[in-house]
């Protein structure tokens, strides 16, 4: 008989919020949803304190639920740049950012501006 494996609630917390993030995401590309959450709003999905949420997730993974989140975004916003032929400006409205700030967390993140991942990958 195999053991049943046992999660602790800060993975379970972790877990869930990344959950709800990508689901959000999805969301917000496929059009259900117009405004960009923030995490006090990925906390009462949980039923959880947002400081409480917060916490958890730094003393789990060593890194913020902001971090997280933007690093998602990029995510989302690179398979965008690749996959569709929407403009990098209206990507970033799509994500919520002013442009010329998304291209400047999109190259912290990803290491190039978005003109220059686009051009390399598609």
């Amino acid at each position: 008989m195999a053991p049943v494996l046992q999660h602790t609630r800060p993975e379970e917390i972790t877990r869930d919020f990344l959950y709800e993030v990508d689901k959000h995401l999805q969301d917000i590309v496929t059009g259900k949803a117009i405004e960009m959450y923030e995490i006090e709003t990925f906390a009462d999905l949980l039923h959880i304190h947002p400081t409480h949420v917060s916490n958890t997730i730094k003393q789990y993974t060593g890194k913020s639920p902001c971090h997280f989140y933007q690093e998602k975004i990029m995510e989302v916003a690179k398979q965008l740049l690749t996959t569709t032929d929407q403009s990098i400006r209206d990507i970033a409205f799509l994500m919520t950012y002013d442009p010329s700030n998304f291209s400047k967390v999109f190259k912290r993140f990803v290491g190039v501006t978005p003109k220059q991942y686009r051009t390399a990958n598609t």
